[in-house]
């Protein structure tokens, strides 16, 4: 049978990198395997859930390409596909279980409870739910039921073990001693966690439950809602967390954890897609750089690790600079010329240019992020360039350089054509007629025309922003070292 597999995000925040990994690994093992992909939305926290996050939720897994086969915007054979939709579902279920015996009213109250917790830490026990309401007759229930008094459900937890084979971690048990008689249904009517997703996935027909290490401590109780309503257990797969470098737990201090902040900061969804499949999981080789149909070639579940994954910015960059690389300059520009046109660099609405173009394959082996075609190709697209304090005090010290720069400017307008092997010629020449070495004045020129220490080769660039620019930006230089001395 195709596999049935969901992904299940709260809407209390914006897409995650955590869950995206989740979700991938969910959209690689269905296209994998032919199976089914299906997105619910998990919103019974009404107080922190909004539809800002839900939007935000949907547009992250659509800017990284992973589509779902059933769920919102689409629809399907098993919906409504937001939990808060499926209320009377999962409390149909909670009475079902009281029915059967599985689980029972309790009427102690918070206060009750909490005592009893705080005698329990003050005497240093550990405590669980006593299970006072448990051995309640019928007539005690049905006076506290004509009297309506308000009570939750609880789950009867049987004596022995619980276990489950995790694709991830393998075989798994929990001793029942050490999990209390948990609530399904609170006072308010409210279903918990553990019994909303039970019911949802068993409605839905999930065969496999892929997600976080972090849930594992939840899934012998849902083993065992499966078990009490003699229905068939799921596959779990439980996936390693992500960590920031200093190996915490992966969260804001660490930098972007929105995955439509990555897309702010110039990350292309391929090469995150690509860096987020390598978090936890292994191709069985020693690739690094993977298409998405390889992606999905070589998935499966069993080649998750079981150790947590590190978040290594660096390597994301890498891997970032290394799809940039491989990008013809025609996709580059429609992604890069929107940020241009956000910092005012190239007018709105208008289409790059051959020169433009020419301009983006000259940055693009420089470049790691999308954002860095901003910052590179602003000295060829401002009017002017502002000289960087370090490029002024490193390379504008040179004695006599006033006079080097105005006799390269004198040589460059008469430099026909003007194109990377005779610029290249004329400035050596100049050096050589200055009776200076070369690389001081390629520095100067270099800092003239760009402001700055670094950039693409120099003779490329001088071409590309041409003679007059060139000669304009010279003259500058030569104007403001004459007013230094």
């Amino acid at each position: 049978m195709a596999p049935r597999v969901r992904f299940a995000p709260s809407p209390t925040g914006y897409l995650h990198v955590g869950g995206a990994r989740t979700a991938l690994f969910n959209w690689l093992f269905a296209r994998r395997l032919g199976g089914v992909l299906v997105l619910r939305i998990e919103d019974t926290d009404v107080e922190r859930s909004s539809q800002e996050m839900v939007d935000g939720i949907l547009d992250g897994l659509r800017w990284l390409g992973l589509d779902w086969d059933e769920g919102p915007k689409i629809g399907g054979s098993f919906g409504p596909y937001f939990q808060s939709e499926r209320l009377d579902r999962h409390r149909a279920m909670a009475a079902q279980l009281v029915a059967q015996g599985h689980a029972y009213y309790c009427y102690c109250t918070t206060e009750e409870l909490k005592a009893k917790r705080d005698a329990a830490e003050q005497s240093g026990a550990a405590w669980r739910y006593d299970r006072t309401c448990s051995s309640l007759t019928r007539g005690e229930i049905a006076a506290r039921e004509r009297a309506r008094v308000p009570r939750a459900i609880r789950f009867r937890v049987p004596e022995g073990a619980t276990r489950f084979d995790d694709l991830v971690h393998g075989p798994i048990e929990f001793d029942g001693a050490n999990i209390e008689d948990f609530v399904l249904l609170r006072s308010d009517g409210q279903p918990t966690y553990q019994l909303s997703v039970v019911s949802d996935d068993r409605e839905m027909k999930i065969t496999h439950v892929v997600r976080g290490d972090d849930h594992i401590s939840n899934t012998p109780k849902h083993v065992l809602l499966f078990q009490a309503l003699g229905a068939r257990l799921p596959v779990f797969a439980h996936v390693p967390l992500i960590l920031g470098a200093d190996k915490k737990r992966l969260s804001k201090r660490h930098g972007a954890t929105s995955v439509m902040e990555y897309e702010r900061q110039g990350y292309l969804p391929e090469a995150l897609v690509n860096f987020l499949a390598l978090l936890g999981w292994s191709p069985g080789d020693d690739r690094e750089i993977l298409s998405r149909d390889e992606l999905i070639a070589s998935f499966t579940l069993e080649g998750i690790t079981g150790s947590n994954a590190v978040f290594d910015v660096g390597k994301l960059d890498w891997m970032n600079g290394q799809y940039i690389a491989r990008m013809s300059v025609e996709p580059l520009a429609r992604a890069v010329v929107p940020l241009l046109v956000r910092e005012g660099l190239w007018p709105a609405a208008t289409p790059a240019t051959e020169w433009l173009l020419r301009l983006l394959a000259l940055l693009q082996p420089r470049a790691k992020r999308l954002t860095d075609f901003v910052d590179q190709a602003r000295p060829f697209l401002a009017e002017t360039v502002e000289y960087e304090d370090e490029a002024v005090r490193k390379h504008l010290g040179v004695a006599g350089l006033a006079q080097h720069v105005n006799a390269l400017a004198q040589a460059l307008r008469e430099v026909v054509p003007f194109d990377e092997q005779h610029v290249e010629a004329v400035v050596r020449r100049t050096a050589e007629q200055q009776d200076i070495k070369a690389a001081p004045l390629i520095h100067a020129t270099r800092v003239a025309v760009t402001g700055r220490t670094a950039s693409p080769g120099i003779f490329e660039v001088l071409v590309l922003l041409g003679r007059d620019r060139t000669l304009a930006r010279l003259d500058r230089l030569a104007s403001f070292l004459d007013t230094r001395n």
